[in-house]
């Protein structure tokens, strides 16, 4: 299993690609502002895309997915609880200053809790993780030996994700974590949508929204 997360765009979110090295196959996780990025490190390193997968859909993680598809191919899929927020791309950019929307385009699947994508060796489970946003999701990504967790905007370093974005409360991420996350063993990476990885450990200890 080889994992690569790489920030991109101008909100610096963390883009990772998971390959399995005997196959070639790939699932590119929240890719939708590093068009360019994810294609150069599939054609450089001989990967296939397969998955296209989102943690949720705001703009930063999901925007430019329709191009992305086109570079990199794969099966473009997100939880049907954020495809209200993917129809508002063109607000999310105003709202952002940006000079224009990228397209909303037709998705080829949903991810749903306890959903597994497979490659090869590797396993992505899918945990429906409610807080952030209504379809917000994280991933469990493992080959039988160790497992990371992308969190998305749910869980950072030190911190959680915003909550009051529409839809969702407090209450609602923090159930999420614990009942999704905290049962995973302390040295546990986990790599969130933005800024530094961490630990569940360190998160359990010493996260002040999980005290």
């Amino acid at each position: 299993m080889i994992i690569r997360t790489f920030p991109v765009g101008p909100l610096a979110c963390n883009c990772t690609v998971i390959a399995d090295e005997k196959s070639g196959a790939a699932i590119v996780v929240d890719g939708g502002d590093g068009v360019d990025e994810v294609a150069a490190l599939l054609q450089r390193s001989g990967w296939r895309a397969e998955y296209l997968v989102h943690t949720h859909a705001h703009i930063d993680h999901i925007g430019d997915l329709g191009r992305l598809r086109e570079r990199a191919g794969g099966a473009a899929l997100l939880h049907p609880a954020d495809l209200p927020l993917y129809a508002t791309l063109a607000w999310q950019a105003q709202w952002l200053g940006l000079p224009a929307a990228p397209s909303v385009v037709r998705l080829d699947g949903e991810l749903r809790d306890g959903q597994l994508l497979e490659l090869g060796s590797i396993s992505v489970g899918v945990h429906h993780t409610p807080g952030h946003t209504p379809g917000s999701v994280c991933f469990a990504v493992g080959d039988g030996r160790d497992t990371t967790l992308l969190t998305g905007d749910t869980l950072f370093a030190g911190s959680i994700g915003r909550w009051d974005l529409g839809g969702t409360s407090m209450g609602d991420i923090v159930r999420s974590i614990r009942t999704h996350l905290l049962p995973y063993a302390d040295a546990t990476p986990v790599v969130p949508g933005h800024g530094p990885s961490t630990t569940i450990g360190v998160e359990r200890r010493s996260n002040p929204y999980l005290q």
